[in-house]
């Protein structure tokens, strides 16, 4: 038996543990590594990661009017459709469903297992190897199998997704803010501490030689511009998915009001908890570090083992507990990530399968009142994309359209106060027209500078886009 009806069950409070805990995956404690690597300085990275955050709540703060003009299922894809149309919306919703959605679900599911194998290390072993072109790790098994768990629980109503959604994202909060002030009260007297904030703003970009030489290249005026630019894809990235609980606007209560609160305190909360754990991880660490050592202290945040850079701060203050339990909570934190992002993904792909632009079956909800055979549907085709080895490269290219899109969603709030004065707006964008303006020229100026530096990457995630186009056609003519 089928419902065609979705279950509003989801309060204020679940819709803003949906946005942090979707943001909150294992870049936080990963990419700082890079960062350092890429611009040298404390002063730069804190920057870095305050203008992200800056960039995130803006955007949060506009899409607030769109969701309380729309509070439908599919989020992101309908304020699109309502602005630009069904073809540009389209290639919205197949960017998500290639490679933004189902890109992340894969290489979070992938970071969870990589965590898992620290307290079984068997897990790294390859389970099964074809001609020596295909190898599959257990922990890529188990990176599948957490998928497909998150999506049987969350395919049988989405009260279950809801509790372990709250459980997750509140178990991580308290450790990241109880980490945090461990690590800021006793790294207030280090030698890193000083080291780090004395010279602050020396910036630079640091290279290994095969050699093992560390080359430090001074970065100055348009150089620093450029860098600061192109390092600031590894923030973005972290802080990214807070529109996900748009695409649940079918299941939240009086969506008008709590989604634009729970859009702008999620992205708030993330902020604030981004930002102190890189205060709390220059205090602990010097920047600059020996790519030779053994220790974690030693490498400092440049060259910490595999960027783990979370991991070597908890070994300064634990000793080597502190890497078991890093390692615990970045399990805890991307398994809770993962729910956020298969709960939300499923159902824009049951907005596009109501108007024809995605497998009928999908726009199907079963006896639970959900669109299950959309989120199969999520469910195998992120399972492929764990067992091809080229999430990593998805996510990067992603990233730029993912940034392109954004842009377009804001532009729209301009389009429809042209094209519908008089439609009802129970939340306006606060700071209409500034602030909007301003996060599209930031945001704008940052895919410049990655078309730049990074013309690759741009490229080929605006070739990933373009491949939509003929695909929208073939199904245009198919439902003609």
């Amino acid at each position: 038996m089928t419902q065609n009806k979705l279950d509003r069950s989801l309060g204020f409070l679940d819709a803003t543990l949906i946005v942090a805990g979707s943001m909150i995956g294992s870049g936080i404690f990963i990419v700082t590594s890079q960062m350092a690597r890429d611009i040298g300085s404390s002063g730069w990275i804190l920057v870095v990661w305050a203008l992200t955050g800056f960039i995130t709540v803006l955007a949060a703060l506009s899409y607030g009017e769109l969701a309380g003009m729309m509070p439908n299922a599919g989020g992101q894809f309908v304020y699109i459709q309502r602005a630009f149309g069904k073809r540009i919306s389209f290639l919205y919703g197949w960017t998500v469903f290639t490679v933004i959605q189902t890109g992340v679900i894969a290489a979070v599911a992938v970071a969870f297992a990589k965590y898992t194998a620290v307290f079984y290390p068997s897990l790294s072993k390859i389970a099964v190897a074809i001609n020596g072109y295909i190898n599959v790790s257990y922990a890529q098994i188990l990176a599948i199998l957490s998928i497909v768990i998150l999506t049987f629980v969350n395919a049988h109503g989405v009260r279950n997704g809801k509790v372990i959604q709250v459980v997750f994202t509140s178990a991580k909060i308290i450790a990241l803010f109880a980490l945090i002030g461990i690590g800021c009260y006793i790294g207030f007297n280090s030698e890193s501490f000083q080291m780090n904030f004395s010279d602050m703003w020396n910036a630079g970009k640091t290279t290994v030689s095969d050699s093992g030489q560390v080359n430090f290249s001074p970065l100055s005026n348009g150089a620093l511009v450029g860098a600061l630019g192109a390092t600031i894809i590894y923030s973005l990235f972290s802080s990214d998915a807070w529109n996900n609980v748009t695409f649940i606007a079918g299941e939240i209560k009086a969506p008008q009001r709590n989604i634009p609160r729970s859009l702008f305190f999620g992205t708030l909360i993330v902020t604030i908890i981004y930002i102190l754990a890189n205060v709390s991880y220059l205090m602990l660490l010097p920047i600059h570090g020996d790519p030779t050592s053994v220790e974690a202290l030693g490498r400092g945040i440049m060259f910490a083992n595999d960027d783990r850079v979370g991991e070597g701060a908890a070994i300064v203050l634990f000793g080597s507990f502190g890497g078991l339990l890093m390692a615990a909570l970045i399990m805890v934190s991307t398994f809770g990530c993962n729910n956020g992002l298969i709960l939300a993904g499923s159902r824009l792909y049951y907005a596009m399968s109501k108007d024809g632009l995605f497998f009928k079956s999908a726009s199907k909800l079963n006896s639970k009142h959900v669109p299950a055979r959309a989120l199969w549907i999520q469910c195998v085709w992120a399972s492929v994309l764990c067992l091809s080895g080229k999430y990593g490269d998805l996510l990067e290219y992603s990233t730029f359209a993912s940034l392109l899109f954004y842009i377009l969603t804001i532009a729209g709030i301009f389009v429809l106060r042209r094209k519908e004065p008089n439609t009802h707006r129970p939340y306006r964008a606060i700071g209409y027209p500034v602030l909007p303006i301003i996060y599209i020229v930031l945001t704008g100026a940052i895919c410049i500078d990655l078309l730049i530096y990074k013309p690759y990457t741009a490229g080929l995630g605006l070739f990933i886009v373009c491949l939509g186009i003929p695909v929208y056609y073939f199904l245009e003519k198919k439902n003609n």
